[in-house]
C-alpha cells in the first residue's frame, strides 16, 4: 500500500498505522458425540482454551479481543484515525525535524498535522509521535501523504515522503419519497439500507427541516409511556436490511398563509443519520438538501378545513372550505353549487364571494346532505372569476361515510 518516493538511505524511519477498534476473537468449535472415537477430547480442549467462554465453550465468540490484522474498510461518515511515528534509527542527533500529513481526495487536499512547527532535535533511538483524525466526507480514492524533512549534524537537509492509498466506501443507501397531502402538509418516507457487511446500531435518524417547515417524527409509538420506537428498543440494522422512516412537515404559521410562497418551495430539509458499528465506532452521514416537486394548484386552490368522518343519511352536515388565490392578480369570485346524484347542497347557489387579492384566502362554511349511504364523494362546486369570465370546477373534493341510523 505504501510507495517510497526515493531509495536513499535516511537516518529517520517513518511508520504509519491506522487506529481502529479491536474485534471480538472468534474460534471454530469442534464437537462430537460421546460415543464417537474422540470421546470428550474435543470438549476438554475447548475447556482449557483461554479464548473460550467458561461454561459456553461452543460459542464462536470468545472473551478476548483481536487487534486489526489489515487496513480494513473505511466508510463515508466515519472518523479516520492514524498513528504517525518518526524514529531516529541512526547514532546521530538529527535537527529541525518537520512531519507533515496531508490527505488528498478527488476534490481537495487537507492538512491533518496537529502542529506545523519543527522539532529542534531528535536524539538516537528517540521518536516523534502524532495522532491525526479526519471525518471522511467523500467517497472514492484517498491518499495519505506523509512528508518528513530534517537536517543532519553535518548541515545536510534531507526530505522523503510516503504515500498510503485507500478507498472510502458508501455505508448506506438512502432513498426518499414525498407525498403531498390535500393540505399544505408534506410526508417524507426515507428508506435506509445497510450495504456494509456488518450490523449497525442506528443511534439517530432525524430530519432537519428547512426554515419554512416544522417536522413531526412518525416513528414513535404514541400510546407508549416512554415513547418507544416503532423498531423496538434494540435498533439494529443487519447487512442488506432496509428500514423506512416517516416524517410529516407542516408550514410554519408565518408561511402557512402565503400560498404563493409555499407553492414554490422545493427544498424540504436534510436527513441526519448517526450509527455505531463494532465496539461503538460511530459514523455520521448528512444528506444534501432534499427537494420535491411542488404541486401545482392553478389560479385558485380549494381545500377542506373541516369535514366530519361519518354522517347520517338525509341529515344536513357542515363543512368548511378554504379558498386561496394562488395567482398574481385580484379575483372577483362567484360560487355555484351543483347537486349530484348522491350529494345535495343546502343554500343559495350563485352568491357573490367578493374580491380576493393575490395570496389571500377565505374560509367558507357550507351545508349539504347525502341521499345515499356508503362512501360518497363531495363534488359539484364551481367558482367563477367575473373579471376574466373564467370558471373553475371542483369534483371529488373529499369523501364522507354516510350511514343509515335505525330508529327503534
Amino acid at each position: 500500500m505504501d510507495v517510497n518516493q526515493a531509495k536513499q538511505e535516511h537516518l529517520l524511519a517513518l511508520k504509519v498505522m491506522r487506529l481502529t477498534k479491536p474485534t471480538l476473537f472468534t474460534n471454530l468449535p469442534v464437537t462430537c458425540e460421546d460415543r464417537d472415537l474422540p470421546g470428550d477430547l474435543f470438549g476438554e480442549l475447548m475447556r482449557v482454551d483461554p479464548s473460550t467462554i467458561k461454561g459456553a465453550e461452543t460459542l464462536m465468540l470468545g472473551e478476548m479481543l483481536t487487534l486489526p490484522q489489515n487496513f480494513g474498510n473505511i466508510f463515508l461518515g466515519e472518523t479516520f484515525s492514524s498513528y504517525i511515528s518518526v524514529h531516529n534509527d541512526s547514532n546521530q542527533v538529527v535537527k529541525d525535524i518537520l512531519v507533515k500529513a496531508d490527505l488528498q481526495t478527488s476534490s481537495q487536499r487537507l492538512n491533518l498535522s496537529a502542529s506545523n512547527s519543527a522539532v529542534a532535535e531528535l536524539k538516537p533511538e528517540c521518536c516523534i509521535d502524532d495522532v491525526i483524525h479526519h471525518e471522511v466526507k467523500e467517497i472514492g480514492t484517498h491518499i495519505l501523504v506523509c512528508a518528513v524533512s530534517y537536517t543532519t549534524q553535518y548541515g545536510e537537509k534531507l526530505y522523503f515522503r510516503k504515500f498510503f492509498k485507500f478507498q472510502v466506501l458508501k455505508p448506506l443507501d438512502v432513498k426518499t419519497k414525498f407525498y403531498n397531502a390535500e393540505t399544505d402538509e408534506v410526508f417524507l418516507e426515507a428508506q435506509i439500507q445497510n450495504i456494509t457487511t456488518s450490523p449497525m446500531f442506528m443511534e439517530k435518524v432525524s430530519l432537519e427541516p428547512s426554515m419554512m417547515y416544522n417536522v413531526s417524527e412518525l416513528n414513535i409509538v404514541t400510546n407508549s409511556d416512554d415513547g418507544e420506537s416503532t423498531f423496538g428498543k434494540m435498533s439494529y440494522l443487519q447487512p442488506m436490511d432496509t428500514r423506512q422512516y416517516l416524517y410529516c412537515l407542516k408550514p410554519k404559521p408565518e408561511y402557512a398563509e402565503k400560498a404563493g410562497v409555499i407553492k414554490g418551495v422545493t427544498v424540504i430539509g436534510k436527513l441526519d443519520i448517526v450509527w455505531k458499528t463494532n465496539l461503538g465506532e460511530r459514523g455520521r452521514l448528512q444528506t444534501s438538501q432534499l427537494q420535491r416537486m411542488a404541486p401545482g394548484y392553478g389560479d385558485i386552490r380549494l381545500s377542506l378545513e373541516m369535514i366530519p368522518d361519518t354522517v347520517n343519511i338525509e341529515e344536513p352536515f357542515d363543512i368548511i372550505c378554504k379558498i386561496t388565490n394562488c395567482s398574481e392578480r385580484t379575483m372577483d369570485l362567484v360560487l355555484e353549487m351543483c347537486n349530484t346524484r348522491s350529494v345535495h347542497w343546502c343554500g343559495i347557489s350563485g352568491r357573490q364571494l367578493g374580491k380576493l387579492s393575490p395570496g389571500a384566502f377565505l374560509s367558507l362554511p357550507l351545508t349539504l346532505l347525502s341521499s345515499m349511504q356508503g362512501l360518497q364523494s363531495i363534488s359539484g362546486l364551481r367558482l367563477t372569476d367575473t373579471f376574466l369570465k373564467r370558471t373553475y370546477e371542483y369534483d371529488d373534493i373529499a369523501q364522507v361515510c354516510v350511514i343509515c341510523v335505525e330508529i327503534l
